[in-house]
């Protein structure tokens, strides 16, 4: 099975490291450090291999994937000889980078630009033959859309895309144009997407997967193995507030309120949902330029003993956001791939494992969120 891969945002620093990172695994140059889909629980569910995947995108920015590789080697993201050794791969993949919303050829109404989007996706499956074309969206992250009635239904969303003036997330327009091509539709993101009720509609009528949103990878990543602690032992958490320093392109996006409130909500959705009931505490978001491509998250949680004896927990999470991301985008990639060939349609709630805010699930607990994939992967496997 050929798959493609359509980034949304292709020229990002994820994206980029994808494409870099696909390469070295599948040339030996790099172990699949972080990929689940590689380890062994998940060797029998008939999964694309990562050499049958083809890439490709959306995208605003013009520097050229080469470029972007370079500079994230100078940021000692990628291994300082990796860009030139995938160089052929990064070409490749440049070569299907297509112009996103937002650029020069944006004129129109919303349904002719989607229609200008559905071109490119169907023009890509069809001269690279490829099986099936997977939409992932790691752009940046967009405020909170308020949804109006017409959104409720598809028949309503596509007269009002119709219609000069007509105002949609771009996530939600990269979503419609992905399903109404018939591809499956990840969002990476907290954004709209396809969290729409008229994009579901479209989704199951198309007969494709979707799933999402706003993937977990650092300081929620944590919580979700933490909190469950201390609900299982019956400890009551009394307070959980978090400092996150970012820099790089997602911090500045961030440091725009609007976006920063779309990230706040997904990341303390979680405990809440855990710990089943809200806590005191907030979460900040602070842009640092000087980080370039490093993120520090510092916890600090407050609870209560027997007989109310107060205690503290106290973590701090470094990392490098692109190389904690690109191997989920993989694994995303593939499982999407194959919930599709086996006939899945609308939500997929068994990549909860991989996000803060999982579409169609109510599960934040990590551990239970991988027996729920893994459980998954061993029917998916059965049904080949």
């Amino acid at each position: 099975m050929r798959v493609g891969v359509w980034l949304v945002g292709a020229r990002g620093s994820v994206a980029t490291t994808v494409v870099v990172g696909a390469a070295a695994i599948r040339s030996g140059l790099m172990p699949p450090v972080g990929c689940v889909t590689e380890t062994p629980d998940f060797a029998g569910a008939e999964l694309p291999p990562l050499d049958a995947l083809v890439f490709g995108g959306h995208d605003i920015a013009d520097v050229p994937l080469v470029k972007r590789a370079e500079k994230l080697a100078r940021d000692g993201v990628v291994p300082p000889l990796l860009p030139a050794a995938v160089t052929g791969e990064l070409d490749e993949a440049e070569g299907e980078i297509r112009e996103g919303l937002g650029g020069g050829s944006d004129a129109g109404t919303l349904r002719e630009r989607a229609d200008r989007l559905i071109g490119d996706l169907v023009s890509f499956r069809d001269r690279r033959e490829l099986d099936r074309v997977v939409v992932i969206n790691v752009a940046s992250t967009e405020p909170p859309f308020e949804r109006r009635p017409e959104h409720a239904g598809l028949e309503a969303l596509e007269r009002a895309m119709a219609e000069p003036g007509e105002v949609l997330p771009a996530s939600s327009v990269y979503a419609y144009a992905a399903l109404r091509a018939g591809c499956p539709y990840i969002d990476f993101t907290p954004s709209t997407g396809a969290r729409l009720p008229a994009l579901d509609e479209l989704a199951r009528r198309m007969g494709v997967p979707y799933g999402g949103s706003d993937a977990k990878t650092g300081e929620t990543l944590v919580k979700t193995a933490l909190a469950p602690m201390f609900a299982a032992r019956a400890l009551a958490v009394r307070s959980w507030s978090g400092t996150n320093l970012l820099g790089g392109g997602d911090g500045a996006t961030l440091a725009d309120p609007a976006a920063g409130e779309s990230k706040k909500v997904s990341k303390d959705r979680a405990l809440s949902e855990i710990l089943d009931r809200r806590v005191e505490g907030q979460t900040h978001i602070d842009y640092v330029p000087h980080m370039g491509e490093w993120k520090t998250a510092w916890d600090h949680v407050m609870f209560e003993g027997f007989l109310g004896v107060r205690m503290t927990l106290q973590f701090t999470w470094q990392g490098c956001d692109s190389a904690l991301a690109a191997p989920l985008v993989l694994d995303l990639a593939r499982l999407t791939a194959r919930a599709h060939q086996a006939g899945r349609f609308g939500p997929l709630p068994e990549l909860g494992f991989f996000f803060k805010d999982p579409i169609g699930s109510s599960e934040h607990r990590l551990t239970a969120q991988y027996e729920l994939l893994r459980a998954w992967a061993v029917e998916l496997g059965a049904g080949a």
